[in-house]
């Protein structure tokens, strides 16, 4: 509990959210993914938010961890936020130089983008932070399974998506490594302007895309020595079983999502531009 969480790793904690059904999880998971995308009032953004701060409550990992998780994204939420804030129009103009401009639906915009950035990621984060690798992937090939009457290959993207989800806490701890290396060396990450700091970037992508090609090929290397046929027919030793607290979880979630259809008709609230 002492190390930091980052998107894709596990939090081996006892609590509710850990106990539940990878499957539930996973839909709640997806369906709150949507519902953020048709918040269009403030009510209904603080209704979904604090759906986001009971799941993390009940998940019993700090709020303050979640914050170290999001905290290696936050640079990346701020320029895609100000890009929105200076090259949006509509609106009373504040300030306007060439090109760039700030406006008022710019500045909503901007809100509306980093509140989804946030949530979404600290969604993601309590999903994979309560489940394991492999259980997301059992879940998503029982999710998938519909998929396969059209030849689909459903045992080939799940198996990718949960090598990819094992994958993000190593490639953010070589990035870590990589960028020690690269202090030990001189190099200010937090020197200069904007575009500088771009460029101190470009140490850190170059190695740390050569070391995931290698960790790759060394992956498919050792699949292959072991006989991997990804067409084969596949079995699962831990069997998915739903229990009563799965099906609570799920009316968990037809409230939410019922409140916030609600919210939307009957709160004569002004909307936000979207």
């Amino acid at each position: 509990m002492n190390s930091k969480i980052v998107f894709g790793s596990y939090v081996p904690v006892k609590s509710i959210l850990h106990r539940l059904d990878p499957r539930i999880k996973l839909i709640m998971c997806i369906i709150y993914v949507i519902l953020i995308f048709f918040v269009n009032n403030f009510l209904a953004a603080i209704w979904l938010l604090l759906a986001l701060l009971a799941a993390i409550k009940l998940s019993n990992v700090g709020l303050r961890k979640y914050w170290q998780g999001i905290k290696p994204l936050f640079l990346i939420i701020l320029i895609t936020v100000a890009f929105q804030i200076l090259f949006s129009s509509g609106g009373k103009m504040y300030w306007h130089w060439g090109i760039m401009a700030i406006t008022r639906d710019g500045l909503i915009n901007s809100l509306i983008i980093f509140y989804r950035f946030i949530v979404i990621i600290t969604a993601s984060t309590v999903l994979t932070a309560t489940t394991q690798t492999f259980q997301i992937a059992d879940a998503l090939a029982w999710l998938m399974k519909p998929l396969q009457i059209i030849k689909v290959p459903v045992n080939q993207i799940t198996l990718m998506l949960s090598i990819a989800l094992r994958f993000v806490p190593t490639i953010m701890d070589e990035t870590n490594k990589i960028m020690k290396a690269q202090r030990a060396r001189g190099i200010n990450f937090n020197a200069g302007n904007l575009l500088t700091r771009i460029k101190h970037l470009v140490p850190i992508l170059i190695p740390l895309f050569v070391n995931s090609f290698k960790r790759a090929e060394e992956l498919a290397t050792a699949m292959e020595a072991r006989g991997y046929d990804p067409n084969a027919p596949r079995t699962h030793y831990r069997q998915l079983v739903w229990h009563k607290n799965d099906a609570w979880a799920g009316l968990a979630l037809l409230i939410v999502t019922v409140g916030l259809v609600c919210i939307r008709i009957f709160f004569l609230i002004p909307e936000m531009s979207i």
